[in-house]
């Protein structure tokens, strides 16, 4: 039955509202050339990926990364995804949704494990700060998974999990949302293939109109 409330939506950020896969892409190589470990491709990203980020490395390099190995491919990483995503855009559909969906009189967050003060120069940049409720990115060390980082966002919303789908491109994403008691739609255009996804057991969809689209049939 199609409900008669608009949910919340927690927008994930990378890959999802933002179209950054090449500079995942090469910002994980550049990591990866610090170990010596040949380049990955896109479709092996995909088949690969999860969250916390160290098990995928563990999961392509076969060893988990150590403390101070950690770091070198952080820095390395995040110095190569500074390069390269100054180009990327917004997912071509993105801004009109969530233009549409505050029009329609719908709230919507933004949940990012980007960190906080790199996140926010990125959604200033493109406009679209003022079509959310609340903005969080990451706050400490990289690594870590979601779930806590939602909990912690409707909390400060004072969101009932009930009325919340999150919207994401993440195994992580349905995971974290399925835990703290929300409703997940996973958009296949991300990090991970759709094969992947559809094992996680939450709908799987190809572009975010179809995402906003179920999401809307999700509510409370």
């Amino acid at each position: 039955m199609t409900s008669s409330r608009q949910p919340h939506l927690v927008w994930d950020w990378n890959s999802t509202l933002f179209h950054d896969m090449d500079a995942i892409i090469a910002a994980t190589n550049a990591s990866f050339a610090v170990i010596g470990f040949p380049p990955i491709t896109l479709e092996r990203y995909r088949e690969l990926y999860c969250v916390p980020v160290p098990r995928f490395y563990e999961k392509v390099t076969g060893r988990v990364p150590g403390p101070d190995e950690w770091l070198l491919l952080d820095e390395a990483f995040q110095r190569s995804y500074a390069t390269h995503s100054a180009v990327c855009e917004l997912t071509p559909e993105a801004d009109a949704l969530l233009d549409a969906w505050q029009r329609d009189g719908g709230t919507q967050s933004l949940l990012s494990l980007t960190a906080h003060e790199d996140l926010l120069p990125f959604v200033r940049r493109f406009g679209i700060e003022q079509r959310f409720v609340r903005v969080d990115g990451r706050v400490g060390p990289a690594g870590g998974g979601k779930a806590e980082h939602l909990v912690r966002h409707l909390d400060a919303l004072r969101a009932d999990p009930a009325d919340v789908v999150l919207i994401g491109d993440a195994a992580d994403d349905a995971s974290a949302a399925l835990r703290v008691g929300a409703r997940a739609v996973l958009y296949a255009g991300g990090s991970h293939g759709r094969a992947g996804l559809e094992r996680v057991g939450v709908p799987v969809v190809d572009s975010l109109t179809e995402a906003v689209a179920l999401a809307r049939t999700l509510g409370g």
